[in-house]
């Protein structure tokens, strides 16, 4: 069984690189840059798990009292926590951003698909459906 004071420097690091992906998440979003967007949230998933596997892996450790009788395990165990609450006020914040965001896409969708409802659709003399976006519009006389 590993040492407890492993899996929390190990915990403590997974904590850290959640906080910094969400740093990146956050640029992402802004940038509207899906591509980072949706690699970042993936590895997210990851952290996450990670984070919340390691958490069941010292609640079960042997040892697990040593997290309230040692002070600097109390330290690093309160440090923690602090950095977790963090990433979920950010991940609340990029999760709003990307609402709006999302929005916004589906609103101007939605004036593209208004715009392209006023072409014009004509026939031809063989009587071949035709679509115009200049119906009446280019008229010289």
């Amino acid at each position: 069984m590993a040492a407890l004071v492993d899996l929390i420097n190990f915990q403590l690091q997974s904590a850290q690189s959640l906080s910094e992906l969400l740093e990146l998440e956050k640029v992402a979003i802004t940038g509207r840059k899906s591509g980072d967007i949706e690699r970042l949230a993936k590895e997210k998933v990851v952290l996450i798990n990670q984070l919340n596997q390691t958490d069941q892996r010292i609640a079960s450790h042997s040892n697990v009292n040593e997290l309230r009788e040692k002070p600097e395990l109390a330290d690093l165990v309160s440090k923690i926590q602090s950095i977790v609450h963090d990433c979920q006020q950010a991940n609340l914040t990029n999760g709003e951003a990307l609402n709006r965001a999302q929005l916004s896409f589906n609103k101007l969708s939605n004036l593209m698909q208004q715009s392209q409802g006023k072409i014009g659709m004509t026939y031809n003399a063989g009587g071949q459906t035709r679509t115009i976006s200049t119906l009446g519009t280019n008229l010289k006389a």
